[in-house]
């Protein structure tokens, strides 16, 4: 059987063929009923037979015919594109995302010493906004390491990792002239992962790690090759990782083994001049040679919890991101719902001074009815006698709160995990000593992967709530499901039920995958962490918690509309008007799933947060007016 890497839509997916002499443009019908069965909007794909495509090769871009059989045509493993017709700003995967911007020859520089990458610095070198050099002091250190391996070699003393095998072969010692065999053969051996390759940028954030970590010089690796690996990394040259395989204990060793592959001009490689490619011609475009490994570098390369690590990055980046536009979503469905802002004066959360409960009632404050910004919807109800509202509402402090000091805390694991030694062996410079231990174990990462996905979908799960309390006309003034004529319209009926089926999804994606363990390598390693599945769900927890507080945002503004001619405060109004750029109010039903997907985008982008943003920094927070 045949398998074809097919890109539709920036995503990617395997595609079997037990009939080779089936043509190409059955090969593209597969692809997009393979894409539409994945993905919650492919609406415009409901009948594949009348969607017109066009399939082409990943490397150099050659358009295949769609009558020709796929045995004249491809090889088992080719990378291919479905375009379809229509999609004129769908991003090419050989310009799109950071080739746009890294390929047209970007020259800043973050210097890399081990010890001071910050995640936005992390998640930058993933978007290409920057290349890569080590300090001087990271060169030192690195180059004092490769001598003790060296020495250490030369004396025939036998140590880890170095000159014995790994795993339940760790006494089997390995004679010199097989050193170099053994490094490569620790890589072809663990590169065994399964499923959808990492994007270019997850690969570009996952090569900066592990790049990090070995500049610390506690690894053995040679600076010769470290710098190979910064070229690489610099031109964008990217090895095909599978996202599944990581039990998060001895390292990530599956995906960091498929990193190496690439790099030692095995497999496949992702660059903008070849697209997706045999490896080694991938390297020969750029001017740059395999990797030819020595002692203990392969095992320098495969050891470390970088996999999970970085994915975590992006997540608890994403979540700093959705968290504080929560905080302004709710804002106005508190002013739609006419709540009292009494719930967020400034001496009651003195009294219980969390962190994060301080800082959202105070966003609260800067956004809500106040002497600085009024507002005509809460005066018109300043005496209607109602003292207190439901959890939902009054609460958010304390319920975001807790996100926001979850966010934190993660975010802390992350950076110290980012900057620290996570190999085995470890090569102690000034102590003349290599030391087998433990720190490529991935249970500090795991487990806070695991909280942050917990903390985060409580956003999810508030937000469907007031949903409901937005679209229940017996608990509001507004109209049934936020739309007039209802029965013959039935406005957010549906819109609620997908954010209640994203929050129910979310529940079970918030199970620990931490407190699994299976025992691996024939009980020598007999404890794993499972923190490859902890990042990947925590990131798809918070893929979905954006699409509630979407869902939330546009019900939102749709119960605004309901109001006038009052207004809310200006600004609220500056975020009603940001949506209302490209989402029309809803007069009656209509194909919602654009406006939804633009919401979406709009959070993703944070530029709710960045609508809203200069008033709550020159707001000083002022007091909630009564």
């Amino acid at each position: 059987m045949l398998c074809f890497t097919v890109c539709v839509r920036q995503k990617w997916m395997i595609i079997p063929c037990k009939d080779p002499s089936l043509n190409i443009h059955w090969l593209g019908q597969e692809a997009l009923t393979r894409y539409r069965e994945r993905e919650v909007y492919c609406g415009d794909l409901h009948c594949i037979d009348d969607v017109k495509f066009s399939v082409r090769r990943c490397q150099g871009l050659g358009l295949l015919d769609p009558g020709d059989t796929i045995r004249d045509v491809l090889e088992n493993n080719d990378f291919i594109q479905i375009v379809i017709q229509g999609d004129t700003d769908e991003p090419d995967p050989l310009t799109s995302d950071m080739a746009s911007q890294q390929h047209q020859g970007t020259q800043q520089y973050i210097y890399l010493d081990g010890n001071s990458l910050t995640t936005k610095q992390l998640v930058q070198l993933g978007e290409a906004c920057y290349k890569i050099k080590l300090t001087s002091e990271a060169e030192r250190r690195v180059n004092e390491s490769r001598d003790l391996v060296e020495k250490i070699i030369n004396k025939g003393q036998v140590e880890y990792g170095i000159n014995t095998g790994f795993g339940k072969f760790a006494r089997t010692v390995i004679p010199h002239e097989k050193l170099k065999q053994l490094q490569e053969n620790v890589i072809l051996s663990a590169a065994v992962g399964v499923g959808d390759p990492l994007s270019p940028k997850r690969t570009r954030m996952l090569l900066a790690l592990r790049i990090n970590v070995l500049a610390k010089g506690y690894s053995g690796i040679s600076l010769e090759t470290l710098d190979q690996i910064i070229q690489a990394f610099n031109v964008s040259c990217l090895s095909y990782v599978p996202e599944k395989g990581t039990v998060g204990a001895s390292g990530d060793l599956a995906p960091l083994a498929h990193l190496a592959l690439g790099l030692m001009g095995e497999g496949k490689m992702w660059s903008p001049k070849s697209g997706w490619a045999d490896a080694k011609y991938v390297l020969q475009a750029y001017g740059l040679r395999p990797i030819s490994l020595k002692a203990k570098e392969g095992l320098a390369l495969i050891n470390g919890t970088q996999m999970i690590t970085s994915l975590g990055v992006e997540a608890v980046e994403r979540a700093t991101a959705i968290a504080r536009q929560a905080d302004i979503i709710a804002a106005i469905t508190l002013e739609v719902l006419k709540g009292t802002t009494r719930a967020f004066d400034s001496d009651v959360h003195d009294l219980r001074p969390h962190p994060g409960q301080i800082e959202v009632a105070a966003r609260f404050r800067s956004v809500l009815h106040s002497d600085v910004h009024p507002s005509e919807i809460a005066e018109s109800h300043r005496f209607c006698g109602r003292v207190q509202d439901a959890y939902t509402l009054r609460c958010c402090p304390q319920i975001h709160g807790v996100a926001n000091d979850t966010i934190r805390f993660v975010k802390s694991i992350l950076v110290t995990e980012m900057n620290s030694v996570t190999d085995n062996p470890i090569v102690l410079v000034d102590r003349g000593e290599v030391i087998s231990c433990g720190n490529f174990h991935g249970e500090y990462p795991a487990k806070a992967l695991d909280y942050l996905a917990i903390g985060v979908h409580e956003l999810a799960s508030i937000s469907e709530r007031r949903i409901e309390r937005l679209c229940n006309a017996s608990l509001t003034e507004l109209p049934a499901f936020l739309v007039s004529d209802g029965g013959l319209n039935s406005g957010f009926m549906i819109p609620h039920c997908t954010a209640a089926a994203l929050v129910s999804e979310n529940k079970v994606l918030c199970h620990p995958s931490s407190v699994d363990s299976l025992s691996t390598s024939a009980a020598t390693e007999d404890h794993v962490s499972m923190g490859g599945w902890a990042a990947r769900k925590a990131l798809r927890v918070i893929d979905h918690v954006e699409q509630v507080l979407a869902i939330e945002l546009l019900a939102a503004c749709q119960g605004l509309e309901f109001l006038r001619p009052l207004h809310t405060t200006e600004p609220l109004e500056s975020v009603y008007k940001l949506v209302r750029s490209a989402v029309k109010p809803l007069v009656k039903d209509r194909f919602m799933a654009p406006d939804f997907e633009f919401a979406h985008k709009l959070l993703i982008e944070e530029k709710v947060w960045k609508t809203v943003q200069p008033y709550i920094e020159h707001s000083g927070s002022p007091q909630a007016a009564e």
